[in-house]
């Protein structure tokens, strides 16, 4: 079991834990609320623990509420990233990836992928970028675009999940 560097979950009260927490799940601090509220105590303190129940939440929500935090996140090398209007953890997340460095050529791929995908799911492509480098989310894309709606929203859940443990091991 991995334990927070920089603070410790179970001795927060509900402001503190909430404004810690807020963006582990983009722009929907209702994640950290609806955790907070469930009750805390040491085994919080765990990165896994913590993780798990804030994915339950996310799981158990309704699909509106979803589909609302998958939209919540912006696109992949998307003109948000190029006017610098991105979270810091998105910032970071796909400089860490290279997007940064993507040719003309590829942020013109990144933004027709991007536009195609929202055409035809309704939502942004969500990957947890950590550890992938700009031809590995190019190849995701490329398959993943061919997926069906319901795998594809399933699949974003499951890296918005993934991208929370990587905010959360940041602590």
């Amino acid at each position: 079991m991995s334990t927070f560097q920089t603070l410790k979950p179970s001795t927060l009260n509900r402001e503190q834990f909430v404004e810690a927490f807020k963006d582990v799940y983009e722009h929907s601090p209702w994640v950290a609320e609806k955790t907070y509220d469930l009750g805390q105590g040491p085994e919080l303190d765990s990165i896994e623990t913590l993780h798990q129940r804030m994915s339950d939440i996310l799981l158990s929500s309704d699909h509106a509420r979803q589909l609302a935090l998958i939209n919540a996140h912006p696109d992949l090398a998307g003109k948000a990233a190029v006017r610098g209007e991105l979270t810091e953890a998105s910032t970071n997340e796909q400089a860490g990836a290279g997007i940064h460095q993507c040719t003309s050529e590829e942020f013109q791929r990144f933004t027709e992928l991007n536009e195609a995908y929202k055409a035809r799911f309704g939502f942004p492509f969500i990957m947890a970028v950590k550890g992938s480098d700009r031809h590995q989310i190019l190849a995701a894309f490329e398959t993943r675009i061919h997926h069906s709606v319901d795998a594809e929203f399933a699949c974003a859940l499951a890296e918005i999940n993934k991208i929370a443990l990587f905010r959360l091991m940041t602590f």
